[in-house]
């Protein structure tokens, strides 16, 4: 008996690994690009600067993304949509680290507050997190209901 993967987990692998090979390649050919049109230096500077501009605004962004959590979980309510944005964030702050010029545009999409949270919105509503949100009550409330009970241990034969 041969066990194959799921077909949309093939598909996924395929795309991440078509991701891995076909970034690094478009990163070289806009540096090779760039570089020949403004220099070498002036392109590295361009590269450092994009980087400390994104760590800037990625640190900004987490750490009012963090206290929306927070005041989520104060009003009882769970935080999916901060938490996933949350997500997004850690994945901005990983491209805009990522030396390249497509992972910085990428990474400053994913920095834009409107787009970001429509993107999240997307991914709950097209039921990325179902196991999340069956947890919760329709108005997105935490369930709090406690069942009682007994029980007896059966025989171990």
């Amino acid at each position: 008996m041969v066990l194959r993967p799921h077909n949309k987990a093939m598909n996924i692998f395929r795309l991440f690994f078509l991701a891995l090979v076909a970034i690094p390649l478009l990163e070289i050919y806009l540096f090779i690009k760039v570089g020949g049109a403004i220099g070498v230096w002036q392109t590295v500077l361009v590269v450092l600067i994009t980087a400390v501009i994104g760590a800037w605004a990625w640190r900004r962004q987490g750490l009012a993304t963090l206290r929306r959590v927070q005041e989520s979980m104060a009003r009882n309510e769970l935080p999916a949509l901060p938490m996933l944005e949350g997500v997004l964030l850690m994945l901005a702050g990983a491209l805009l680290i990522t030396p390249g010029f497509f992972t910085d545009t990428l990474g400053f999409l994913l920095l834009i507050p409107l787009l970001r949270s429509r993107l999240a919105s997307y991914m709950i509503f097209k039921g990325i997190f179902t196991s999340v949100q069956s947890r919760t009550h329709p108005d997105g409330k935490f369930s709090h209901r406690t069942l009682e009970g007994e029980y007896q241990r059966g025989s171990e034969d």
